[in-house]
């Protein structure tokens, strides 16, 4: 069985991290430190555990936020690497050499708790520790109640030599970063972080790139308009890699068959010809799978650029149902061509859905667009 993914962060974590420490500032009470990160930590979840550490760390660091950062900073290893294809920080741990990996994390929550008051020293401490773990979650709140003092930063950032702090400019800033902070004012008002984005969408490094995709998806989920005007912009002669990074940014719009995105992709034309769904099982049980088969038959006499996809509308509690858009299949259809398409979908419980017995509509939409139809019992 694998190792619990809590576990990247354990005793034996909090013992690197007091010996560092220690060797960074004397006066540091390694055993006393220790003592109080470690008490119980084998019980709590992984981010429980970053925070007991950060508690831990409030106790014993120096009173001044600007020594105290110091002494972080004395602490840490060498900073990662990063290339044109991805990033090392996965792989970082601490070692003789200092600290870095998912020690990093209370540290960083450390800053966002004791540094409110001295932005931009605390600014400085998170672009040391990105560069080893990530500062994604503890420069958010200070996005949140400072921004006039945080973004003139992230301005800069845009351009330095380290492909980990650019990344946090978008990563940081990301309005619905999973795990972390839900930045309000700019799910509802995203146009601060566009200029940043805009610097980073040609970035030589793909791992920035991932982010300023994940970062646009975000901004999809409330405005989707906007992203889809993004795409009308700066689609036109993209290059490969901007393309790849705008189609991994309109996924969720595409999938959800919005208009405007499907045009700017040039997929906004409904199917010309016929669309046919069969359900090769009329009941299905929990655990098990459904077959379905989709007939595409083309009645152009040019070739169609399709994305086919289909709507599951599962049973609630209560008798309703809830809509859930599964990804199908992209295809170009020649002209007069029939195409045969197959898949099982699964029905099997997961932690995201729970499922309950009742009669689930399928509908299967072309370019966003439905075209037909079926249904199936699930017995849970």
């Amino acid at each position: 069985m694998a190792e619990p993914f809590r576990n990247l962060i354990n005793t034996d974590t909090v013992a690197l991290a007091a010996q560092h420490l220690q060797r960074a500032w004397p006066l540091f009470d390694a055993v006393a430190f220790a003592r109080q990160a470690s008490d119980g930590l084998d019980g709590l979840d992984m981010k429980a555990r970053a925070m007991q550490i950060a508690t831990a760390l409030q106790a014993h660091l120096p009173a001044n936020f600007g020594d105290a950062a110091s002494v972080i900073e004395a602490a840490l290893a060498p900073p990662g690497n990063a290339d044109s294809q991805g990033d090392d920080l996965g792989q970082l741990r601490a070692g003789p050499h200092g600290l870095a990996g998912w020690v990093v994390w209370p540290l960083g929550e450390f800053v966002a708790r004791a540094g409110q008051h001295d932005v931009p020293r605390a600014m400085a401490a998170l672009h040391a520790l990105t560069q080893r773990f990530s500062a994604e979650f503890a420069i958010r709140p200070f996005i949140q109640a400072a921004p006039e003092q945080v973004y003139p930063i992230l301005h800069q950032w845009v351009n330095d030599p380290s492909a980990h702090v650019r990344r946090l400019v978008s990563e940081g800033s990301r309005p619905r970063l999973p795990w972390g902070l839900r930045l309000q004012a700019l799910v509802a008002d995203p146009t601060p972080s566009l200029p940043l984005l805009l610097a980073l969408q040609d970035d030589p490094s793909l791992y920035v790139r991932r982010s300023v995709a994940n970062h646009l998806n975000d901004i999809a989920k409330d405005h989707p308009g906007l992203v889809a005007d993004w795409l009308h912009q700066h689609l036109p002669a993209a290059t490969a890699a901007r393309r790849s990074l705008l189609r991994h940014a309109s996924r969720s719009l595409v999938k959800d068959g919005h208009a405007p995105t499907l045009s700017a992709w040039g997929l906004g034309q409904p199917l010309l010809g016929q669309a046919a769904l069969a359900l090769q099982a009329s009941e299905v049980h929990l655990g098990g799978s459904l077959p379905m088969a989709v007939t595409l038959a083309s009645t152009a006499d040019q070739p169609q650029t399709l994305v086919v996809d289909y709507v599951v509308h599962h049973v609630k509690a209560n008798g309703q149902t809830s809509p859930k858009v599964f990804k199908g299949w992209s295809l170009t259809l020649a002209p007069g061509e029939t195409r045969e398409l197959q898949r099982q979908h699964p029905v099997r419980p997961i932690t995201s859905r729970r499922y309950f017995a009742g009669t689930h509509r399928v509908v299967l939409q072309v370019n966003g667009t439905p075209v037909a139809e079926a249904q199936f019992l699930l017995h849970v």
